[in-house]
């Protein structure tokens, strides 16, 4: 690699000459990329639209497929709009940010309806109308790298260019709060003057509704310089410092010492401190959306019992429990459970409310029977699904099993893998879904589905 590098400087190496072509772009695919068939080949096309006609150079690919990127655009799609982000095509965290906000909800809806049907082999019987909300500005958590490139003249801090581990040379991002998206040129100066510059590779972004946390990784320890340098940039910017010298669990507040993060779902008058490095949804409107609709389409009765599965810091139990008799929380980190359980004591909940640290991946029949009788199911696991779950719920007899399950996802493939289980091979009615734009700008796919017992 090093001898390469050498001859590509001294100009020994010949241009890569990469081939150019026509394609008809026929939809879009979940990574955001158009879908052509050429050749009797899928290409999956960088920066191109449904039913636009692009040139494109080829990338890459493998035996079925090939992967092009586009050149030029040479009839438009109607929906095709101007990129806000100067980073756009070259960072790798938005996808979909030349395509109009509302029609990148129509396309998830289609991925969404699209996984439903040749995975799960199910139907919704009515479609929910999408959850939208802001566009820009909405990410309130987010993980950046930083590194030391003297090259570049300094820090860099953001995000990773497609398909590589190079950092964009980025000073703002449009999806990150405004007040932290202008304090990146000086959290740059910051890195750069310290004595550890090389040795801060990360910096995680909490923002609460009072406050907002920077965790700095710091892999050696700072000097006496060093901690009056972070104290005067908190005191200039109004970000509370953390430090994180090891693993997640040495994460402590450096300056102020106080732990303030939180945030309101005022529809349930719920309050959820967290710490910086908990995990929460990163759109706050659109979760007070979510949690608000869950709840109502989970329809609990004051008198009835339910199971929030993989519940995490209470996000979906703490509301429940101002609606329904008893609400039992399970999910699979003692971290987590433990903060639940403190978010129900601030909450005046811990009456209403009670907490299992369980593996749901391994859920089984005897461990649903010794939650007691459920009434019903709140489910929102992470991109893995609840396959364990949903295949111990068929073993249960129709009596034991709940009347009605709200099931939340960030991954439409999971989804419809365990919307095969419940309706194909349980018995439930998939009643309704619909799409949840958690992410904007990007091809994640969050949702919602609501199973019912026959």
């Amino acid at each position: 690699m090093r001898k390469r590098r050498l001859r590509k400087e001294q100009g020994l190496l010949k241009p890569m000459i990469r081939p150019v072509d026509t394609y008809e772009i026929e939809s879009l695919g979940i990574e955001g990329r158009g879908i052509a068939h050429r050749d009797g080949k899928v290409a999956f096309v960088e920066g191109a639209l449904p039913f636009e006609t692009v040139r494109a150079e080829l990338m890459g690919g493998k035996k079925n497929y090939d992967i092009a990127r586009t050149t030029e655009v040479l009839r438009a799609s109607p929906s095709r709009v101007q990129a806000e982000c100067p980073y756009f095509g070259v960072c790798g965290g938005c996808a979909m940010q030349h395509l109009h906000p509302r029609s990148q909800v129509a396309i998830k809806q289609r991925v969404l309806e699209d996984n439903l049907q040749r995975i799960g082999r199910v139907k919704p019987e009515s479609m929910l109308r999408p959850i939208m909300g802001p566009t820009w500005g909405y990410r309130y958590r987010a993980r950046m790298s930083a590194r030391y490139v003297e090259k570049k003249g300094g820090v860099l801090i953001g995000f990773h260019e497609k398909h590589t581990r190079f950092l964009v040379d980025m000073t703002s991002c449009k999806i990150l709060p405004p007040h932290v998206s202008n304090a990146l040129p000086a959290l740059r100066e910051l890195v750069g003057s310290l004595s550890i510059r090389d040795k801060m590779p990360q910096i995680e972004v909490a923002v609460g509704q009072a406050n907002t946390v920077l965790v700095f990784r710091n892999m050696e320890a700072l000097t006496a310089q060093d901690e009056a340098l972070l104290r005067a940039f908190s005191d200039a910017h109004q970000f509370d410092i953390w430090l994180q010298p090891k693993g997640p669990d040495t994460v402590q507040p450096f300056y102020p010492t106080t732990e303030n993060l939180y945030y309101d779902l005022p529809e349930f008058g719920v309050r959820m401190p967290y710490r910086p490095t908990d995990f929460t949804q990163v759109n706050f409107h659109i979760n007070r959306v979510l949690v608000g609709r869950a709840v109502r389409l989970l329809d609990v009765q004051s008198n009835e019992r339910v199971a929030d599965f993989f519940c995490g810091l209470g996000n979906f139990t703490l509301p429940l429990a101002t609606r329904a008799a008893y609400v039992i929380g399970v999910e699979g980190s003692t971290q987590l459970n433990q903060r639940a359980l403190q978010n129900a004591v601030v909450n005046q909940l811990e009456h209403k409310t009670e907490f299992h640290c369980q593996n749901l991946f391994e859920a089984t029949a005897d461990g649903l029977r010794a939650l007691g009788q459920i009434d019903k199911y709140l489910v929102d696991p992470p991109r893995e699904g609840a396959d364990a779950l949903c295949k111990a719920l068929a073993e249960l007899t129709p009596n034991e099993r709940p009347t009605r399950i709200v099931y939340v996802s960030c991954n439409p493939s999971t989804l419809a893998r365990d919307a095969d289980t419940l309706v194909n091979t349980v018995g439930y009615r998939l009643v309704s879904a619909g799409v949840v734009n958690m992410f904007p700008h990007t091809a994640h796919v969050e949702s919602i589905a609501v199973f019912e017992k026959v």
